[in-house]
């Protein structure tokens, strides 16, 4: 194995010890979220078992940082943030940060359509915030049906039956800032989950 890559594995275990006591983690609490084994979680740690994908791939999720974090490869020295669109519910989703944690602002496109979409309220725990930018967002939050025209902003707890649209089927895109439970739901789920009961606020 080339020296340099041996380096880049020998670093891996003492990042990964680092970055879990800084979340504040216990082996067991990190073997619960990843499905990893403790003793295999402290083997990677110690240097005594190397790093491969099946092994990091659980961690990226749990810890919500990319590969490279982990890895500790180098940066380019680049600032910009390289976008990766995430199409979901007919929505367009583009990264505009990618800290790990805490919140998460994306610019959302909802595309014109000729037939307007029927709405599918979602809940989840978590906060969100928007600000919209061009057209006209329908934002349907528990009883209430609202339209927001650009330069208005909402912002509401989701535990709150919502769902996002265009109020006359043309694009509307707005910019939006999800905690993590909002970015898993968005980004992450196959379909929509079902609506709880609502919340009083």
């Amino acid at each position: 194995m080339d020296p340099a890559q041996e380096d880049v594995l020998d670093a891996v275990g003492p990042r990964l010890r680092a970055l879990r006591r800084r979340r504040g983690l216990t082996l067991a609490e990190l073997a619960a979220a990843t499905g990893v084994s403790e003793s295999t979680l402290s083997r990677l740690e110690s240097g005594r078992r190397r790093a491969t994908l099946e092994l990091l791939l659980p961690l990226t999720r749990a810890y919500d940082v990319p590969l490279d974090d982990l890895v500790g490869a180098p940066r380019t020295g680049d600032p910009r943030i390289h976008l990766k669109p995430v199409h979901r519910f007919g929505m367009v989703l583009v990264p505009l940060s990618r800290r790990p944690g805490g919140t998460h602002a994306f610019k959302m496109i909802i595309p014109a359509r000729a037939e307007p979409l029927e709405p599918t309220p979602q809940t989840h725990e978590g906060f969100e915030w928007l600000y919209v930018l061009d057209g006209r967002l329908r934002l349907l939050l528990g009883e209430r049906d609202l339209t927001l025209a650009p330069g208005e902003a909402a912002e509401f707890d989701t535990a709150r039956p919502h769902w996002l649209g265009s109020a006359d089927g043309g694009t509307v895109e707005l910019l939006i800032l999800f905690d993590l439970q909002g970015l898993r739901a968005h980004t992450r789920a196959d379909a929509p989950r079902p609506a709880r009961s609502e919340r009083e606020r």
